[in-house]
């Protein structure tokens, strides 16, 4: 079982011929209207490819949660640690995606920011028994530290969007999965230009048992034990990068639950990641049967 611990959102996806500077309009096609979310869009991606997975978060009691909720059904994910919360929107992200994928996202957390430590001893029993829990940083940060605490398998922390996390959240992290920018943020440093750069500034991050560096259409590195891996991106034709690093996360805690190294679940991760940005949505990743073909 993989338990997901996060938001989930309705996204409205805007695309346009190039990403607006501050204080610029530009005038885009048709928008799409998408569930979203990070921690939804990473249970979806990890139940798509057939693991058992459990989603502990808050949506409103708006017209727009059962955009959310269906999408979680549909997909297979259990929804008893998913409550309702009353007289509060649900969260929703604006994007724009420009021509290649590259995209800019603005967040209104909504119900998501009314996810609680309660909620979280709600689901203690999930917690402890999950062979992987998976969390991110668009919930506060006292739930992000309830959960690692709580966790009894591996813990993969993704931290977006990035902010400083503190030493003890670090120390119980099994693998951190940052992409440069927010890797950055986590070293107190410039964001590294190159994969060499990234790797010296993962391992010098005290806490994490290792760092998996995510980087767009330059693959990934594995940092671990003192040692790096990078495992090259696959060529696809891309058309939307938004949910490209959740179905990194969804499929590396698919690999990892299913018992493969650290590795061998980052290949996985960086062809399922690949294969999402050639279709539009964050929740748009391979079944399984298509990451395989």
């Amino acid at each position: 079982m993989i338990a997901v611990v996060g938001s989930c959102n309705v996204d409205f996806v805007v695309p346009v011929p190039a990403l607006p500077g501050a204080g610029e309009t530009v005038l885009g096609g048709d928008h799409l209207r998408t569930p979203g979310g990070k921690g939804a869009n990473q249970s979806v991606a990890a139940a798509r490819l057939g693991s058992p997975v459990a989603f502990v978060g808050c949506v409103g009691d708006d017209s727009l949660a059962p955009t959310i909720i269906d999408a979680l059904s549909d997909a297979g994910v259990d929804m008893s640690w998913l409550r309702r919360v009353s007289d509060v929107p649900s969260g929703i992200a604006l994007i724009t995606v420009a021509e290649g994928g590259e995209n800019t996202i603005a967040v209104s957390p909504g119900a998501n920011a009314r996810l609680s430590t309660a909620d979280l001893t709600a689901a203690a029993s999930l917690l402890a028994e999950a062979a992987v829990t998976l969390v991110q940083l668009e919930i506060a940060e006292d739930v992000v530290a309830a959960a690692v605490r709580a966790a009894g398998g591996r813990v993969v922390l993704n931290p977006a969007p990035a902010r400083p996390l503190a030493p003890e959240v670090l120390s119980e992290v099994d693998v951190l999965v940052p992409n440069r920018s927010e890797l950055g943020v986590l070293c107190g440093a410039p964001e590294p230009a190159t994969p060499a750069e990234a790797a010296a500034l993962a391992g010098s991050l005290a806490g994490p048992g290792a760092v998996v560096v995510t980087l767009g259409a330059d693959g990934a590195l594995v940092v671990e034990h003192g040692e790096t891996t990078h495992v090259p991106a696959i060529e696809v034709a891309a058309v939307d990068a938004t949910g490209a690093g959740d179905s990194f996360c969804g499929a590396l805690a698919d690999g990892l639950a299913r018992g493969s190294s650290l590795v061998e679940a980052t290949r996985w991760a960086v062809r399922v990641a690949g294969l999402s940005t050639t279709r539009w949505g964050a929740q748009s990743g391979p079944t399984r049967a298509e990451a395989l073909s």
